[in-house]
């Protein structure tokens, strides 16, 4: 019998997209996750002979860069909706310390092993260390906080931390990639192209990108909550596809002049969630971009895992592995918990927040993006290098996430979860 592979594929979707909706629910409170799930059917489907043709990064950037685009923004909205502590410069100190501190020493010593260790060309090792800078908003769920409350500060230092790094480094995170094009793409002495790349990639697109992201907000905000036409405010209606929307048109618009559009949306999202913070609306969006990140992350996870056995990590090397597993172990743990000294919350959830940078989806996006934008040498061992970091993070944390969470809510008597770490003292 010989199956048509578009006739698989629909069943192949029609069973993940049920699977998305009972997995969260059969496995809550267990150490396992469900993208684990998911990145070992894509592996079992794709190793067996269906006729289904293997997902290949490398061949397809431009459409690898869209994939993982579309997750990343709708993950971002989410993560925006979810968190109720306004944003301010002392209760997000865990935040500011982890973007400021922490990501740029990690993606400098990654450089460092890419280039001294692994023999990437600088570029190649620049663009290794950008990528897997970010803590990824999509597979870092099972430690992030939960749906939106009514209740300002409710969530306990490490789920809010995690979250909060998740929705702005993405964006953070791009200026470190764009220097790694710079570097590939031209020849010229650093002088040449680090004036351009200071004042356009380094300053005006992150400028843009928190502008754009205000004003975008702002209105949505005015158009959702407070416009004077009670037919045209759009919250009394409770459609959550205006979460997809708002996403989309935030991304596209900052984009459009420049901006980093990624960045672009968390803010938006953080300003639709000030416009009225209690209001059963932002339920509503949250829930309508959970269901849908949730989809599209099972999508993406069966293609990566796909990926993975179609020869994605065949050119590895080890002292790649290494330095990959040096990040995962050593570097982010290290620079995570140096960068939180002396910040809200336990000694204890410092180190759970410095182990818990995930990488995943976000990661795959920036390389699909450098290799569409410029030649690097070794590309195929940097993607292969990514992709074995994401999935070795996918499932060490993916194991380790439920147990630590459990025993930190236990030794903090949180009972559901979410206590807020500003009363705390670091101890």
């Amino acid at each position: 019998m010989t199956w048509d592979p578009a006739d698989l594929a629909y069943a192949l979707i029609g069973l993940g997209a049920v699977l998305a909706g009972v997995l969260p629910r059969v496995m809550e409170r267990r150490p396992f996750s469900m993208p684990i799930v998911f990145l070992g059917i894509g592996m079992i489907v794709f190793a067996l002979p269906t006729g289904l043709p293997g997902p290949d990064p490398l061949a397809h950037p431009t459409l690898a860069t869209h994939l993982t685009a579309v997750v990343v923004i709708v993950a971002l909205m989410g993560a925006g909706l979810k968190i109720d502590r306004p944003l301010d410069w002392r209760t997000w100190m865990s935040t500011w310390r982890l973007q400021v501190i922490a990501m740029p020493l990690s993606v400098a010593a990654v450089t460092l092993l890419g280039w001294w260790w692994a023999g990437l060309a600088p570029a190649a090792a620049l663009l290794l260390g950008g990528a897997l800078a970010p803590t990824d908003p999509v597979l870092a769920s099972d430690v992030q906080v939960g749906e939106p409350t009514n209740v300002e500060d409710s969530e306990d230092e490490v789920r809010f931390a995690l979250t909060a790094e998740a929705g702005l480094n993405e964006g953070l995170a791009f200026p470190f990639v764009y220097a790694a094009i710079a570097l590939a793409g031209t020849a010229a002495a650093p002088q040449q192209w680090l004036l351009r790349w200071l004042t356009v990639d380094a300053t005006y697109k992150l400028v843009m990108g928190i502008l754009g992201g205000i004003a975008i907000g702002w209105l949505l905000g005015r158009l959702f909550f407070r416009t004077h036409s009670e037919t045209l405010r759009l919250a009394r209606h409770s459609e959550g596809f205006l979460a997809l929307a708002s996403s989309f048109l935030t991304y596209g618009v900052v984009e459009l002049i420049g901006g980093y559009g990624f960045l672009a949306v968390f803010i938006a999202a953080r300003a639709i969630r000030r416009a009225q913070r209690p209001s059963h609306y932002h339920q509503v969006l949250h829930d309508f971009s959970e269901q849908i990140e949730r989809l599209l992350t099972m999508f993406m996870l069966v293609l990566f895992g796909g990926a993975v056995v179609s020869g994605l990590l065949a050119p590895l090397t080890w002292q790649a592995a290494v330095a990959g597993l040096a990040l995962i172990f050593v570097i982010r743990p290290l620079t995570g918990w140096l960068s939180l000294w002396g910040a809200p919350g336990y000694r204890e959830e410092h180190w759970v927040i410095a182990a818990f940078g995930i990488r995943g989806i976000g990661t795959l996006y920036y390389l699909a993006y450098a290799m569409g934008h410029a030649h690097f040498p070794h590309a195929d061992l940097v993607w292969a290098a990514g992709g074995f970091v994401v999935l070795v993070s996918v499932v060490v944390h993916g194991v380790a996430a439920t147990p630590v969470m459990q025993l930190l809510d236990r030794a903090h008597k949180r009972t559901d979860g979410t206590q807020t770490g500003l009363a705390q003292e670091t101890r």
